[in-house]
């Protein structure tokens, strides 16, 4: 398995966060040792709409220059978006939004671009917008297999987000370059088993993205009763290996399913110890290291 570092991991995007810009975080990723990058599709580092035919060309010979592949563009789309206001073609604009994500991969000399499903809509019945995702998907996958890029759902939002749901989902797509960008910490979270969960998804899998999270338990304090109620847990992002996801049960099941694809890191939310470079830098070496390990004992 190669390595990546998603540059979300140093955009600013969460208070107290360092921003490094594209330059630098390309720079960042190869010092650090990184054998590719994850790059966010949004500024402050790769929006379709402020990358031009000479940008990306410098772009692509700077990873070149670095030794560093792009292991994913990262889209952010939402296929249920707007579907309240029916005379705007809201589904095709974001068809349009991941095609022109996929031209930007392969221009930057990438091959996969991740993408979301969606946010669930309470205003619309369920199946309503699962038949979008779907269509949506399945349009979206045509037209970028014209350009040699595989579209990675990645199971985050709330349409499919399950590793059983989001199975049948790829299914109904049914193309041959919709894949899944398939996440441990959501099957934790979910309280699902990993090993099962990779075992099922195997056939899909393409890419991962990798992140580590403590729960802590919040409550609210009940005045007249001079007592506590339980509410839902917050969870804190922390180095790799000091959290609740046991990635060599992940990695020895991603193993066993025969995946030798990228693993990135991404630091996307507030973290402990804090958002400066120095943290930063520390948390993406820890992960190196880390996965150096799990290269070695996977067994």
């Amino acid at each position: 398995m190669k390595t990546a570092l998603h540059s979300v991991s140093y955009a600013g995007l969460w208070p107290g966060q360092a921003r490094l810009g594209l330059e630098a975080f390309i720079d960042k990723a190869a010092d650090l040792g990184f054998e590719g990058i994850m790059l966010m599709a949004k500024r402050p580092h790769a929006s379709v709409l402020d990358l031009d035919a000479d940008d990306r060309k410098k772009i692509r010979e700077r990873l070149a220059e670095r030794r560093l592949f792009l292991s994913c563009l990262a889209g952010y789309n939402n296929l249920t978006m707007d579907m309240e206001h029916p005379d705007v073609p809201a589904l095709e604009i974001q068809i349009t939004y991941i095609v022109k994500l996929a031209e930007l991969a392969r221009d930057l000399g990438g091959n996969m671009v991740r993408v979301f499903t969606a946010f669930e809509n309470a205003v619309f019945p369920f199946q309503m917008q699962w038949e979008r995702c779907v269509q949506g998907l399945k349009e979206a996958s045509k037209r970028c297999a014209d350009l040699g890029v595989t579209l990675a759902v990645q199971n985050h939002h709330d349409m499919a987000v399950h590793y059983e749901s989001l199975f049948d989902l790829l299914q109904e797509v049914n193309e041959k370059n919709c894949r899944a960008a398939f996440d441990a910490w959501a099957v934790v979270l979910q309280g699902d088993n990993l090993s099962e969960a990779v075992k099922k998804m195997a056939p899909f899998i393409v890419h991962t993205t990798v992140a580590d999270y403590v729960r802590r338990r919040r409550f609210s304090y009940q005045i007249p009763l001079v007592n506590y109620v339980r509410k839902e847990d917050v969870i804190k992002a922390v180095p790799v290996g000091e959290g609740i996801i046991d990635y060599r049960v992940f990695f020895n099941a991603l193993k066993d399913a025969g995946y030798d694809g990228y693993v990135a890191y991404e630091m996307c939310s507030p973290l402990a110890g804090g958002g400066s470079e120095k943290n930063l830098d520390f948390c993406a070496s820890k992960f190196l290291k880390f996965m150096k390990t799990v290269e070695e004992n996977v067994c």
